[in-house]
């Protein structure tokens, strides 16, 4: 599979068979996460795998009541930022990038795998922190449901490059 198909076939899945992940593929999605840039290659995040059951019910308590899919996912990831306060000489602090590409490292691995996943924004911080034992000084970025596809949703439209896209200066 190239690369484009990769990202064509990634898609937000929100339904979950039952089966478990073998630990190979975890083994590789986990390496394609390591792999990802960051800033000033720092690698300042951390991840926190949760396949419990009862843990991943409280966090799944946590998001929106839309998001109770996340308790048929085989793992949840909560992909943590350690220095948050780290800010780029553009003005946006680097967090917010650097997990973003390890979390889409993590999907495009997936989609390769014959997996899914699906990015979680809406849940409540401070109580996953301390469902979690994450760091006061540490934050949860995202969580992301991992596992095999029950059902994969259709593709949706997207825009058209010449809407997306603009050569040498800003065009209407």
């Amino acid at each position: 599979m190239t690369i484009i198909e990769e990202i064509t076939n990634r898609h937000s899945i929100r339904q979950y068979s039952t089966k478990a992940i073998e630990p190979e593929k975890i083994a590789r999605i986990l390496e394609a996460a390591r792999l990802a840039p960051t800033a000033r290659n720092q690698q300042d995040w951390k991840l926190v795998l949760v396949r419990n059951p009862d843990i991943k019910g409280k966090l799944v308590d946590l998001a929106s009541p839309h998001q109770q899919f996340l308790k048929e996912a085989h793992i949840i990831i909560a992909a943590c930022a350690l220095n948050p306060t780290y800010i780029m000489r553009c003005g946006h602090p680097a967090f917010l990038i650097d997990v973003a590409i390890v979390l889409e490292h993590i999907a495009l691995q997936a989609v390769r795998e014959g997996l899914g996943t699906c990015w979680i924004g809406s849940f409540d911080e401070n109580k996953a922190r301390m469902i979690l034992a994450v760091p006061q000084n540490t934050r949860i970025v995202e969580l992301m449901s991992l596992g095999y596809p029950e059902h994969i949703p259709s593709t949706k439209t997207r825009k058209s490059l010449q809407e997306l896209v603009s050569w040498d200066s800003w065009q209407e």
